[in-house]
């Protein structure tokens, strides 16, 4: 608290008298990431338009958390640090969670990509007051994911994405009702933590948007180590081990990850063998 006064007004007592915040209310929820930014990660400015997505920082770090373990396995079981390590963060958004936590806790250098034009103007207002060296790339076309932002002979160590999971605006409406019915919060209709369209839902949902991920990842398949994605729901595990055997990579895993009561998990491939994954760290690096 004595790092962040604001966040006091939002303070609430649980049922077990421990301190927490009232997660339906999108205002705690933003101070709290700001107070959290600026307490664990240097970030003294944080700030995101009205409706869009205001992440949880703590599930989403553990992303990043899980992604620095996975490189550590080609790395002699050292997590490797510095801006020699490059990561791609597809729909990075406006709020960049993913590249501002990384880039602190590990140093590496982050490019972050997005479609949306009003979400790349913040994140680069975000980059500018904390300066902060992230590469921040529009994709100009939406059914593209790597198509158009990964460069010529330019290579990354690790992708990441929080894909939009729902298959249409009515299902995100759908599932933020039920979200709020469990939180004996009635029927309200605001969005769970805000977001837009590109952020919450596309065509065919969160297996269409993977499986695109995918099938463009063949064509990068030699200058990147790791992709990965969020996956939101277990059940759709089955048809992307199916579409990940047909493009033929080398490896996948699937990593789970806890907080709380909440299980969460991303998938991860690569067309590298094994044998060749320590060479490609030091190649990449340079």
């Amino acid at each position: 608290m004595s790092h962040s006064p604001e966040l006091e007004a939002f303070t609430i007592n649980n049922p077990v008298g421990q301190t927490t915040i009232d997660f339906t209310d999108g205002r705690a929820v933003r101070i709290l990431n700001q107070a959290l930014l600026r307490t664990y990660y240097n970030i003294n400015f944080w700030d995101i338009p009205a409706n869009y997505l205001c992440p949880p920082i703590p599930g989403r770090v553990d992303y990043v958390h899980y992604l620095a373990d996975l490189l550590a396995s080609s790395n002699n079981h050292e997590i490797p640090r510095g801006r020699n390590i490059k990561a791609l963060d597809v729909g990075t958004g406006a709020n960049l969670v993913y590249p501002l936590t990384g880039q602190s806790e590990y140093g590496w250098h982050f490019t972050g990509v997005d479609i949306d034009p009003d979400a790349i103007k913040a994140a680069q207002k975000i980059c500018q007051l904390n300066k902060l060296e992230i590469t921040l790339r529009r994709q100009n076309i939406r059914e593209n994911i790597f198509i158009g932002v990964i460069k010529p002979k330019e290579t990354f160590h690790i992708t990441m994405c929080n894909p939009p999971f729902h298959a249409s605006i009515e299902q995100a409406k759908k599932g933020t009702k039920r979200k709020w019915e469990n939180l004996g919060k009635g029927t309200l209709q605001t969005l769970n933590f805000g977001g837009q369209r590109a952020e919450l839902w596309c065509p065919g949902g969160e297996i269409k948007f993977i499986a695109s991920m995918v099938e463009q990842s063949m064509k990068f398949a030699f200058q990147c180590l790791w992709f990965s994605s969020l996956v939101s729901k277990k059940d759709n595990l089955l048809p992307l081990y199916k579409i990940l055997r047909k493009a033929k990579v080398a490896d996948f895993k699937v990593v789970e990850m806890a907080q709380g009561q909440k299980i969460s998990r991303f998938i991860a491939w690569t067309y590298i063998r094994k044998n060749q994954r320590s060479l490609y760290m030091k190649s990449a690096k340079k």
